[in-house]
């Protein structure tokens, strides 16, 4: 990939540029528990986005994609948006600096990728990642990383029409290899984990669908863990997000909100122990209950919060008749991967169940990407 880029840049700019990279994401666990203040256990891992980038002396971006195989230019000012979607991932990126009172010099770029799309690997936090990064360290703005992490997240909401949290951008900034982080969406505060399961490997299986109704239905979700924290804070004002609330005090409020919104709030505070159950057993090694941990967050993904699928929960009941040691559906639901923590003897007997058993019952293949916890954003 290196070599392609600066091939590339050279052709198209007459020399090399400066190479900067940074990564896609796995959430080993902490799934709908960013919005609910709670807190998520990401990682950066060995598929990312590299760019070649070099300031250019002029007021205008001049970028190449790879992928794509398209050549973009466009200025720095807000009426200068570029019609196309990938474009509009580095516009944003500059002005979101600029807003920050950081300096943006025009530069030439040419960018390539290896995160499969689709899979919920946060291929669009790795390209604004790589960019916020280049752009802050050319520029010597310096700008904070969790700031680099904001401005990722804020050209979601402001130039792709995504209101995402900031779970993807911070994994790609912080990304550390060999650890895991353990991210509080409400206050900010992280911490590194050791992640260096010998004897395991983390897979993820790509059931390759993705069900319509997943937006309407996470909104929907959302609305019911307001309405049920909302319940919780009469009794207990201290109660800002439902990851604030003891699972006794749902109990209290049990009659007073629909069963669906019960269920939705009994998975969000597991969900938030179980985070911190998993931190405690990496600090000892104990994998087996990390694995444990990964079944019962499938589990409440699947009966309690509904956003599973017939694809993805065949995938979790063959993991655990094979003795996979966790397995669980990775991101929003609806379709996407499973995430698995396999013991390295068992590989080969799982993966080749999971593709003839997967493709004999739903008529298509799985895919199947092996991640290791990698370094984040980097200047190469």
């Amino acid at each position: 990939m290196k070599t392609r880029i600066q091939e590339k840049f050279k052709t198209l700019f007459g020399k090399e540029g400066q190479l900067y990279m940074s990564s896609g994401r796995i959430n080993l666990i902490g799934e709908h528990t960013d919005y609910n203040g709670g807190y998520v256990f990401p990682g950066a891992i060995n598929f990312g986005i590299m760019a070649a980038i070099e300031p250019n002396g002029l007021n205008k971006v001049k970028v190449y994609s790879l992928d794509y195989d398209e050549y973009v230019e466009f200025g720095l000012n807000e009426e200068d948006k570029p019609d196309q979607a990938w474009a509009r991932y580095i516009f944003g990126v500059c002005r979101e600096t600029i807003k920050r009172g950081g300096k943006v010099q025009g530069f030439n770029a040419v960018f390539a990728g290896d995160v499969p799309l689709g899979a919920g690997l946060s291929s669009s936090a790795a390209l604004e990642s790589v960019f916020a990064f280049a752009i802050n360290e050319i520029n010597g703005n310096g700008i904070d990383k969790f700031e680099l992490a904001r401005i990722g997240q804020s050209t979601e909401h402001n130039y792709c029409g995504v209101k995402c949290g900031i779970m993807d951008q911070f994994a790609s900034i912080f990304g550390k290899e060999g650890a895991l982080m353990r991210l509080n969406c409400k206050t900010g505060e992280y911490k590194y984990f050791p992640f260096h399961p010998k004897g395991y490997k983390l897979v993820l299986i790509d059931s390759c669908v993705k069900h319509e109704l997943a937006s309407s239905a996470y909104n929907k979700r959302r609305e019911s863990c307001e309405n049920a924290a909302a319940a919780i804070r009469k009794n207990h004002p201290e109660v800002e997000f439902l990851s604030d609330a003891k699972r006794l005090w749902l109990d209290e409020v049990r009659d007073q909100i629909p069963e669906e919104d019960f269920l939705r709030a009994e998975y969000v505070i597991g969900e938030v122990q179980r985070v911190l159950d998993v931190c405690d057993a990496l600090e000892r090694d104990d994998y087996e209950t990390v694995g444990e941990m990964m079944y019962q967050t499938h589990f409440g993904l699947s009966r309690l919060y509904e956003v599973s699928c017939e694809e993805l929960d065949f995938l979790n009941k063959l993991a655990r008749k094979m003795d996979v040691t966790g397995s669980r559906v990775m991101g929003g639901g609806f379709g996407g991967c499973t995430i698995n923590l396999v013991k390295e003897e068992l590989y080969d007997a799982f993966i080749g169940a999971a593709k003839e058993q997967f493709t004999a019952k739903f008529g298509h293949a799985p895919k199947v990407y092996d991640v290791v916890i990698s370094d984040g954003a980097r200047k190469l």
